[in-house]
């Protein structure tokens, strides 16, 4: 009888052996990265998408983009002054906190805050997001839907009805107010509304320029970003 493929057994020290060699790599290729670019951006995004920030990378190809893996990156750069891989990197790494990367460039300054304050895309929000304006639905036929919508839009809470086999909504209906932190059912709403609440957009926070070694704040923190670098200096951190 021919063994089950499921019978092969798998040494379980393999497994962290090749996330340790990824990770290992990851600090070789940055190291590489900082001694080949002239400049270290820290960025953040707002109203992160895949998609967008590949539209970046293909832009931005004589560069060399990081994103996530935030740990990784600081034991690469550096913590602290004593273990920096070069003069004030560990300043770059205290920033590595949420949804921020790393753009390595030889491009100017002015080269860079001119084609990333120009670059912004509009999106459908998700739920978690705040609404920046408010939205209202006047009762009447919602042709846009075929009748095979109805049940979901009522499930999602629209007072709709099918009228002569139109998707009707019968009376007025509030789906968000400016400022609400939008629920998954209000997400869809939106959505199958045509409404693109969410702005994706890249901002330089930080700089570092390999020939001084100088690191300079680009931008002022907004309260809700303090409040997260509090939140994440709460949190444990891996062992170089």
């Amino acid at each position: 009888m021919p063994k089950s493929k499921r019978d092969r057994k798998v040494s379980l020290t393999r497994t962290p052996r090749k996330g340790l060699e990824a990770k290992q790599a990851l600090i070789t290729e940055l190291r590489r990265c900082v001694d080949t670019y002239k400049y270290i951006f820290v960025f953040s995004v707002a109203n992160m998408r895949n998609n967008k920030l590949k539209d970046v990378r293909n832009a931005w190809k004589h560069s060399r983009i990081f994103f996530g893996k935030n740990k990784v990156m600081m034991v690469a750069l550096g913590r602290e002054p004593s273990s920096e891989y070069k003069e004030n990197l560990h300043k770059v790494s205290k920033h590595l906190r949420g949804e921020v990367g790393l753009l390595f460039t030889n491009r100017t300054r002015d080269e860079v805050d001119e084609w990333f304050s120009k670059f912004r895309e509009l999106d459908f929000a998700r739920a978690g997001n705040k609404a920046p304006y408010g939205v209202s639905l006047d009762t009447g036929p919602l042709e846009q839907f075929p009748h095979s919508m109805e049940p979901q839009l009522r499930q999602l809470g629209l007072p709709t009805a099918l009228k002569k086999g139109v998707v009707t909504l019968l009376s007025d209906y509030e789906v968000c107010k400016e400022g609400d932190v939008l629920t998954p059912e209000q997400a869809r709403v939106l959505k199958l509304f045509g409404y693109e609440m969410a702005e994706f957009k890249v901002t330089m926070k930080f700089l570092w320029n390999s020939e001084t070694g100088d690191f300079q704040k680009l931008v002022e923190d907004t309260a809700e970003e303090e409040e997260e670098e509090e939140e994440d200096d709460d949190d444990g951190s891996i062992e170089d």
